[in-house]
């Protein structure tokens, strides 16, 4: 059986120039599709979280939309629940909103207002940290409906984009840095 990084390496394609020239897209979907895929990224996980001595959460939350197939199985995983931070216009009720800049274009985040209760820990998933910006609009939503953000967790770090240093010293857990 090969090794957390092989696996990542053997199953997450790079997509050169999508969606827009100059963007190099990363494919998880042969990834989800490997039945050692799933439990292998939430082992992996897992093992980063106790590393930075994070033993519990209230709730995990994944940023739309691929930070939820990685997230839910976490959760489960965890003990805990799961919440969804979703691209503008998907969710009812009141939210909170961040807008933030992509490596090619602008986006908004939301979060129901009532989707963490205050001091709830939480751990926040995403599959790859390119610029930072998803990540702190996600961080921010959550700390502003009254959660601590005890960590980010993603598959990928593209530390040539320097996503890392908007997170505000924000522990975090990548899985391969590429």
């Amino acid at each position: 059986m090969p090794g957390l990084e092989e696996l990542l390496d053997a199953r997450i394609r790079s997509v050169p120039d999508w969606p827009v020239p100059g963007v190099t897209f990363r494919d998880i979907t042969p990834l989800l599709a490997d039945p050692a895929g799933i439990p292998a990224v939430v082992d992996g996980i897992r093992a980063g979280l106790d590393a930075l001595g994070i033993a519990d959460a209230d709730m995990v939350a994944g940023i739309e939309a691929r930070g939820f197939v990685l997230g839910a199985p976490l959760a489960v995983a965890l003990g805990c629940g799961f919440v969804p931070v979703r691209k503008q216009g998907k969710l009812p009720g009141a939210v909170h909103s961040a807008s933030y800049d992509l490596e090619y274009g602008q986006a908004t985040l939301e979060v129901q207002v009532d989707a963490v209760a205050a001091g709830h820990r939480v751990v926040l998933v995403d599959d790859v940290l390119a610029t930072g910006g998803t990540a702190a609009a996600a961080a921010e939503l959550l700390r502003a409906a009254g959660a601590h953000v005890v960590a980010l967790a993603v598959l990928l770090e593209l530390p040539a984009l320097a996503g890392r240093s908007r997170l505000d010293g924000l522990p975090l857990v990548a899985l391969r840095a590429v």
